[in-house]
């Protein structure tokens, strides 16, 4: 019954469709030196409309991120949900998952790809995305 409320708060975004934020964060605080233990790192799936955790993963290390995000999207139903992740989460993989689940993904792309990277650059750069945006808004 935990799973089925945990799903239905995606489900109840009115924002155009449900949309599932994933972010991993550092809690410096909780840590245990003595015993060689660094600070927690937690991977957080979020529906952003009603504010709610749709589920959280512990890595090792936050280059670990990675090998987490995939586990909470199978957690979580983003069928028809956009997902939303950084640049951490730009990978190939993760975003098969999301399509493959049938969610919508919205990731960052910043030089962690830099062929993509640049290849996003020179569409969005081209003079004719001017005439392409006027075109469409006057249809």
């Amino acid at each position: 019954m935990f799973l089925a409320w945990i799903a239905s708060l995606l489900k109840d975004d009115s924002t155009g469709g449900p949309l599932a934020a994933i972010d991993g964060k550092t809690l410096r605080r909780p840590h245990d030196s003595g015993n060689g233990l660094g600070p927690l790192h937690l991977v957080s799936a979020w529906a952003t409309k009603s504010g709610k955790s749709l589920g959280q993963a512990v890595t090792e290390e936050k280059s670990n991120e990675i090998t987490v995000i995939p586990e909470l999207i199978e957690r979580i139903d983003v069928k028809g949900a956009t997902v939303t992740i950084d640049a951490m989460g730009c990978q190939k993989d993760i975003a098969r998952n999301i399509i493959d689940a049938q969610g919508d993904d919205v990731l960052a792309v910043k030089d962690n790809h830099p062929k993509l990277h640049e290849a996003i650059q020179a569409v969005f750069s081209d003079e004719r995305q001017g005439d392409l945006l006027r075109t469409r808004m006057c249809v």
